[in-house]
């Protein structure tokens, strides 16, 4: 850090500069000078939506070597015009939490520890169960004999962050699925 000079001293920059009343460029040290907001060194930047309720504010997710280094409203979003509440303001937080889970845990039944596993194996032991339960709750007809073609084993709740194409694809394919217990949060 260089030696302050009190020729640097901001009341002598004000009296030496065509800023009197001390509220301009005067007032503002080297440092500040300096100092550029994070966003502008981004090596991209990526359109997203908040995670946390169903209104589905617009974020600006900039990114620097493969890691967030800042998240905004997105002023192009129809929804939240670039602003953010403050848990979405504070999203970045979430993605750069060093107590943030990264790997899939998982714990048998009536197991006290957990166990780590690849994501490809937890994926086929959801798929497995999913077939099953579809397997184990069909129902092709009711008590009076009208076809029903469905199960009561399996249920979707979506989430508020998905978009439109996301929920056309969730509702279809638990339809295909014989699920009838469909909802989704973003209902507002």
């Amino acid at each position: 850090m260089a030696r302050f000079s009190f020729l640097e001293w901001p009341v002598l920059r004000q009296f030496r500069s065509s800023d009197p009343s001390g509220r301009g460029e005067s007032v503002v040290s080297e440092q500040t000078r300096n100092t550029v907001p994070r966003t502008t060194t981004a090596d991209k930047v990526v359109q997203s939506v908040c995670p946390y309720c169903a209104v589905g504010c617009g974020q600006r997710v900039f990114v620097k070597d493969d890691k967030v280094v800042g998240i905004e409203g997105d002023p192009d979003s129809p929804i939240s015009r670039g602003r953010l509440c403050p848990k979405g303001s504070a999203s970045e937080q979430l993605v750069n939490n060093p107590s943030r889970q990264t790997e899939v845990l998982y714990r048998a039944p009536k197991a006290a520890d957990w166990q780590k596993l690849d994501l490809s194996t937890a994926i086929d032991m959801i798929a497995d169960r999913f077939i099953e339960a579809r397997r184990n709750h069909w129902e092709d007809f009711d008590d009076k004999g009208h076809p029903l073609r469905r199960t009561m084993g399996i249920a979707s709740l979506g989430g508020a962050t998905i978009d439109n194409e996301e929920n056309y694809f969730a509702k279809k394919l638990f339809t295909a699925a014989g699920a009838i217990q469909i909802e989704n949060q973003a209902r507002i």
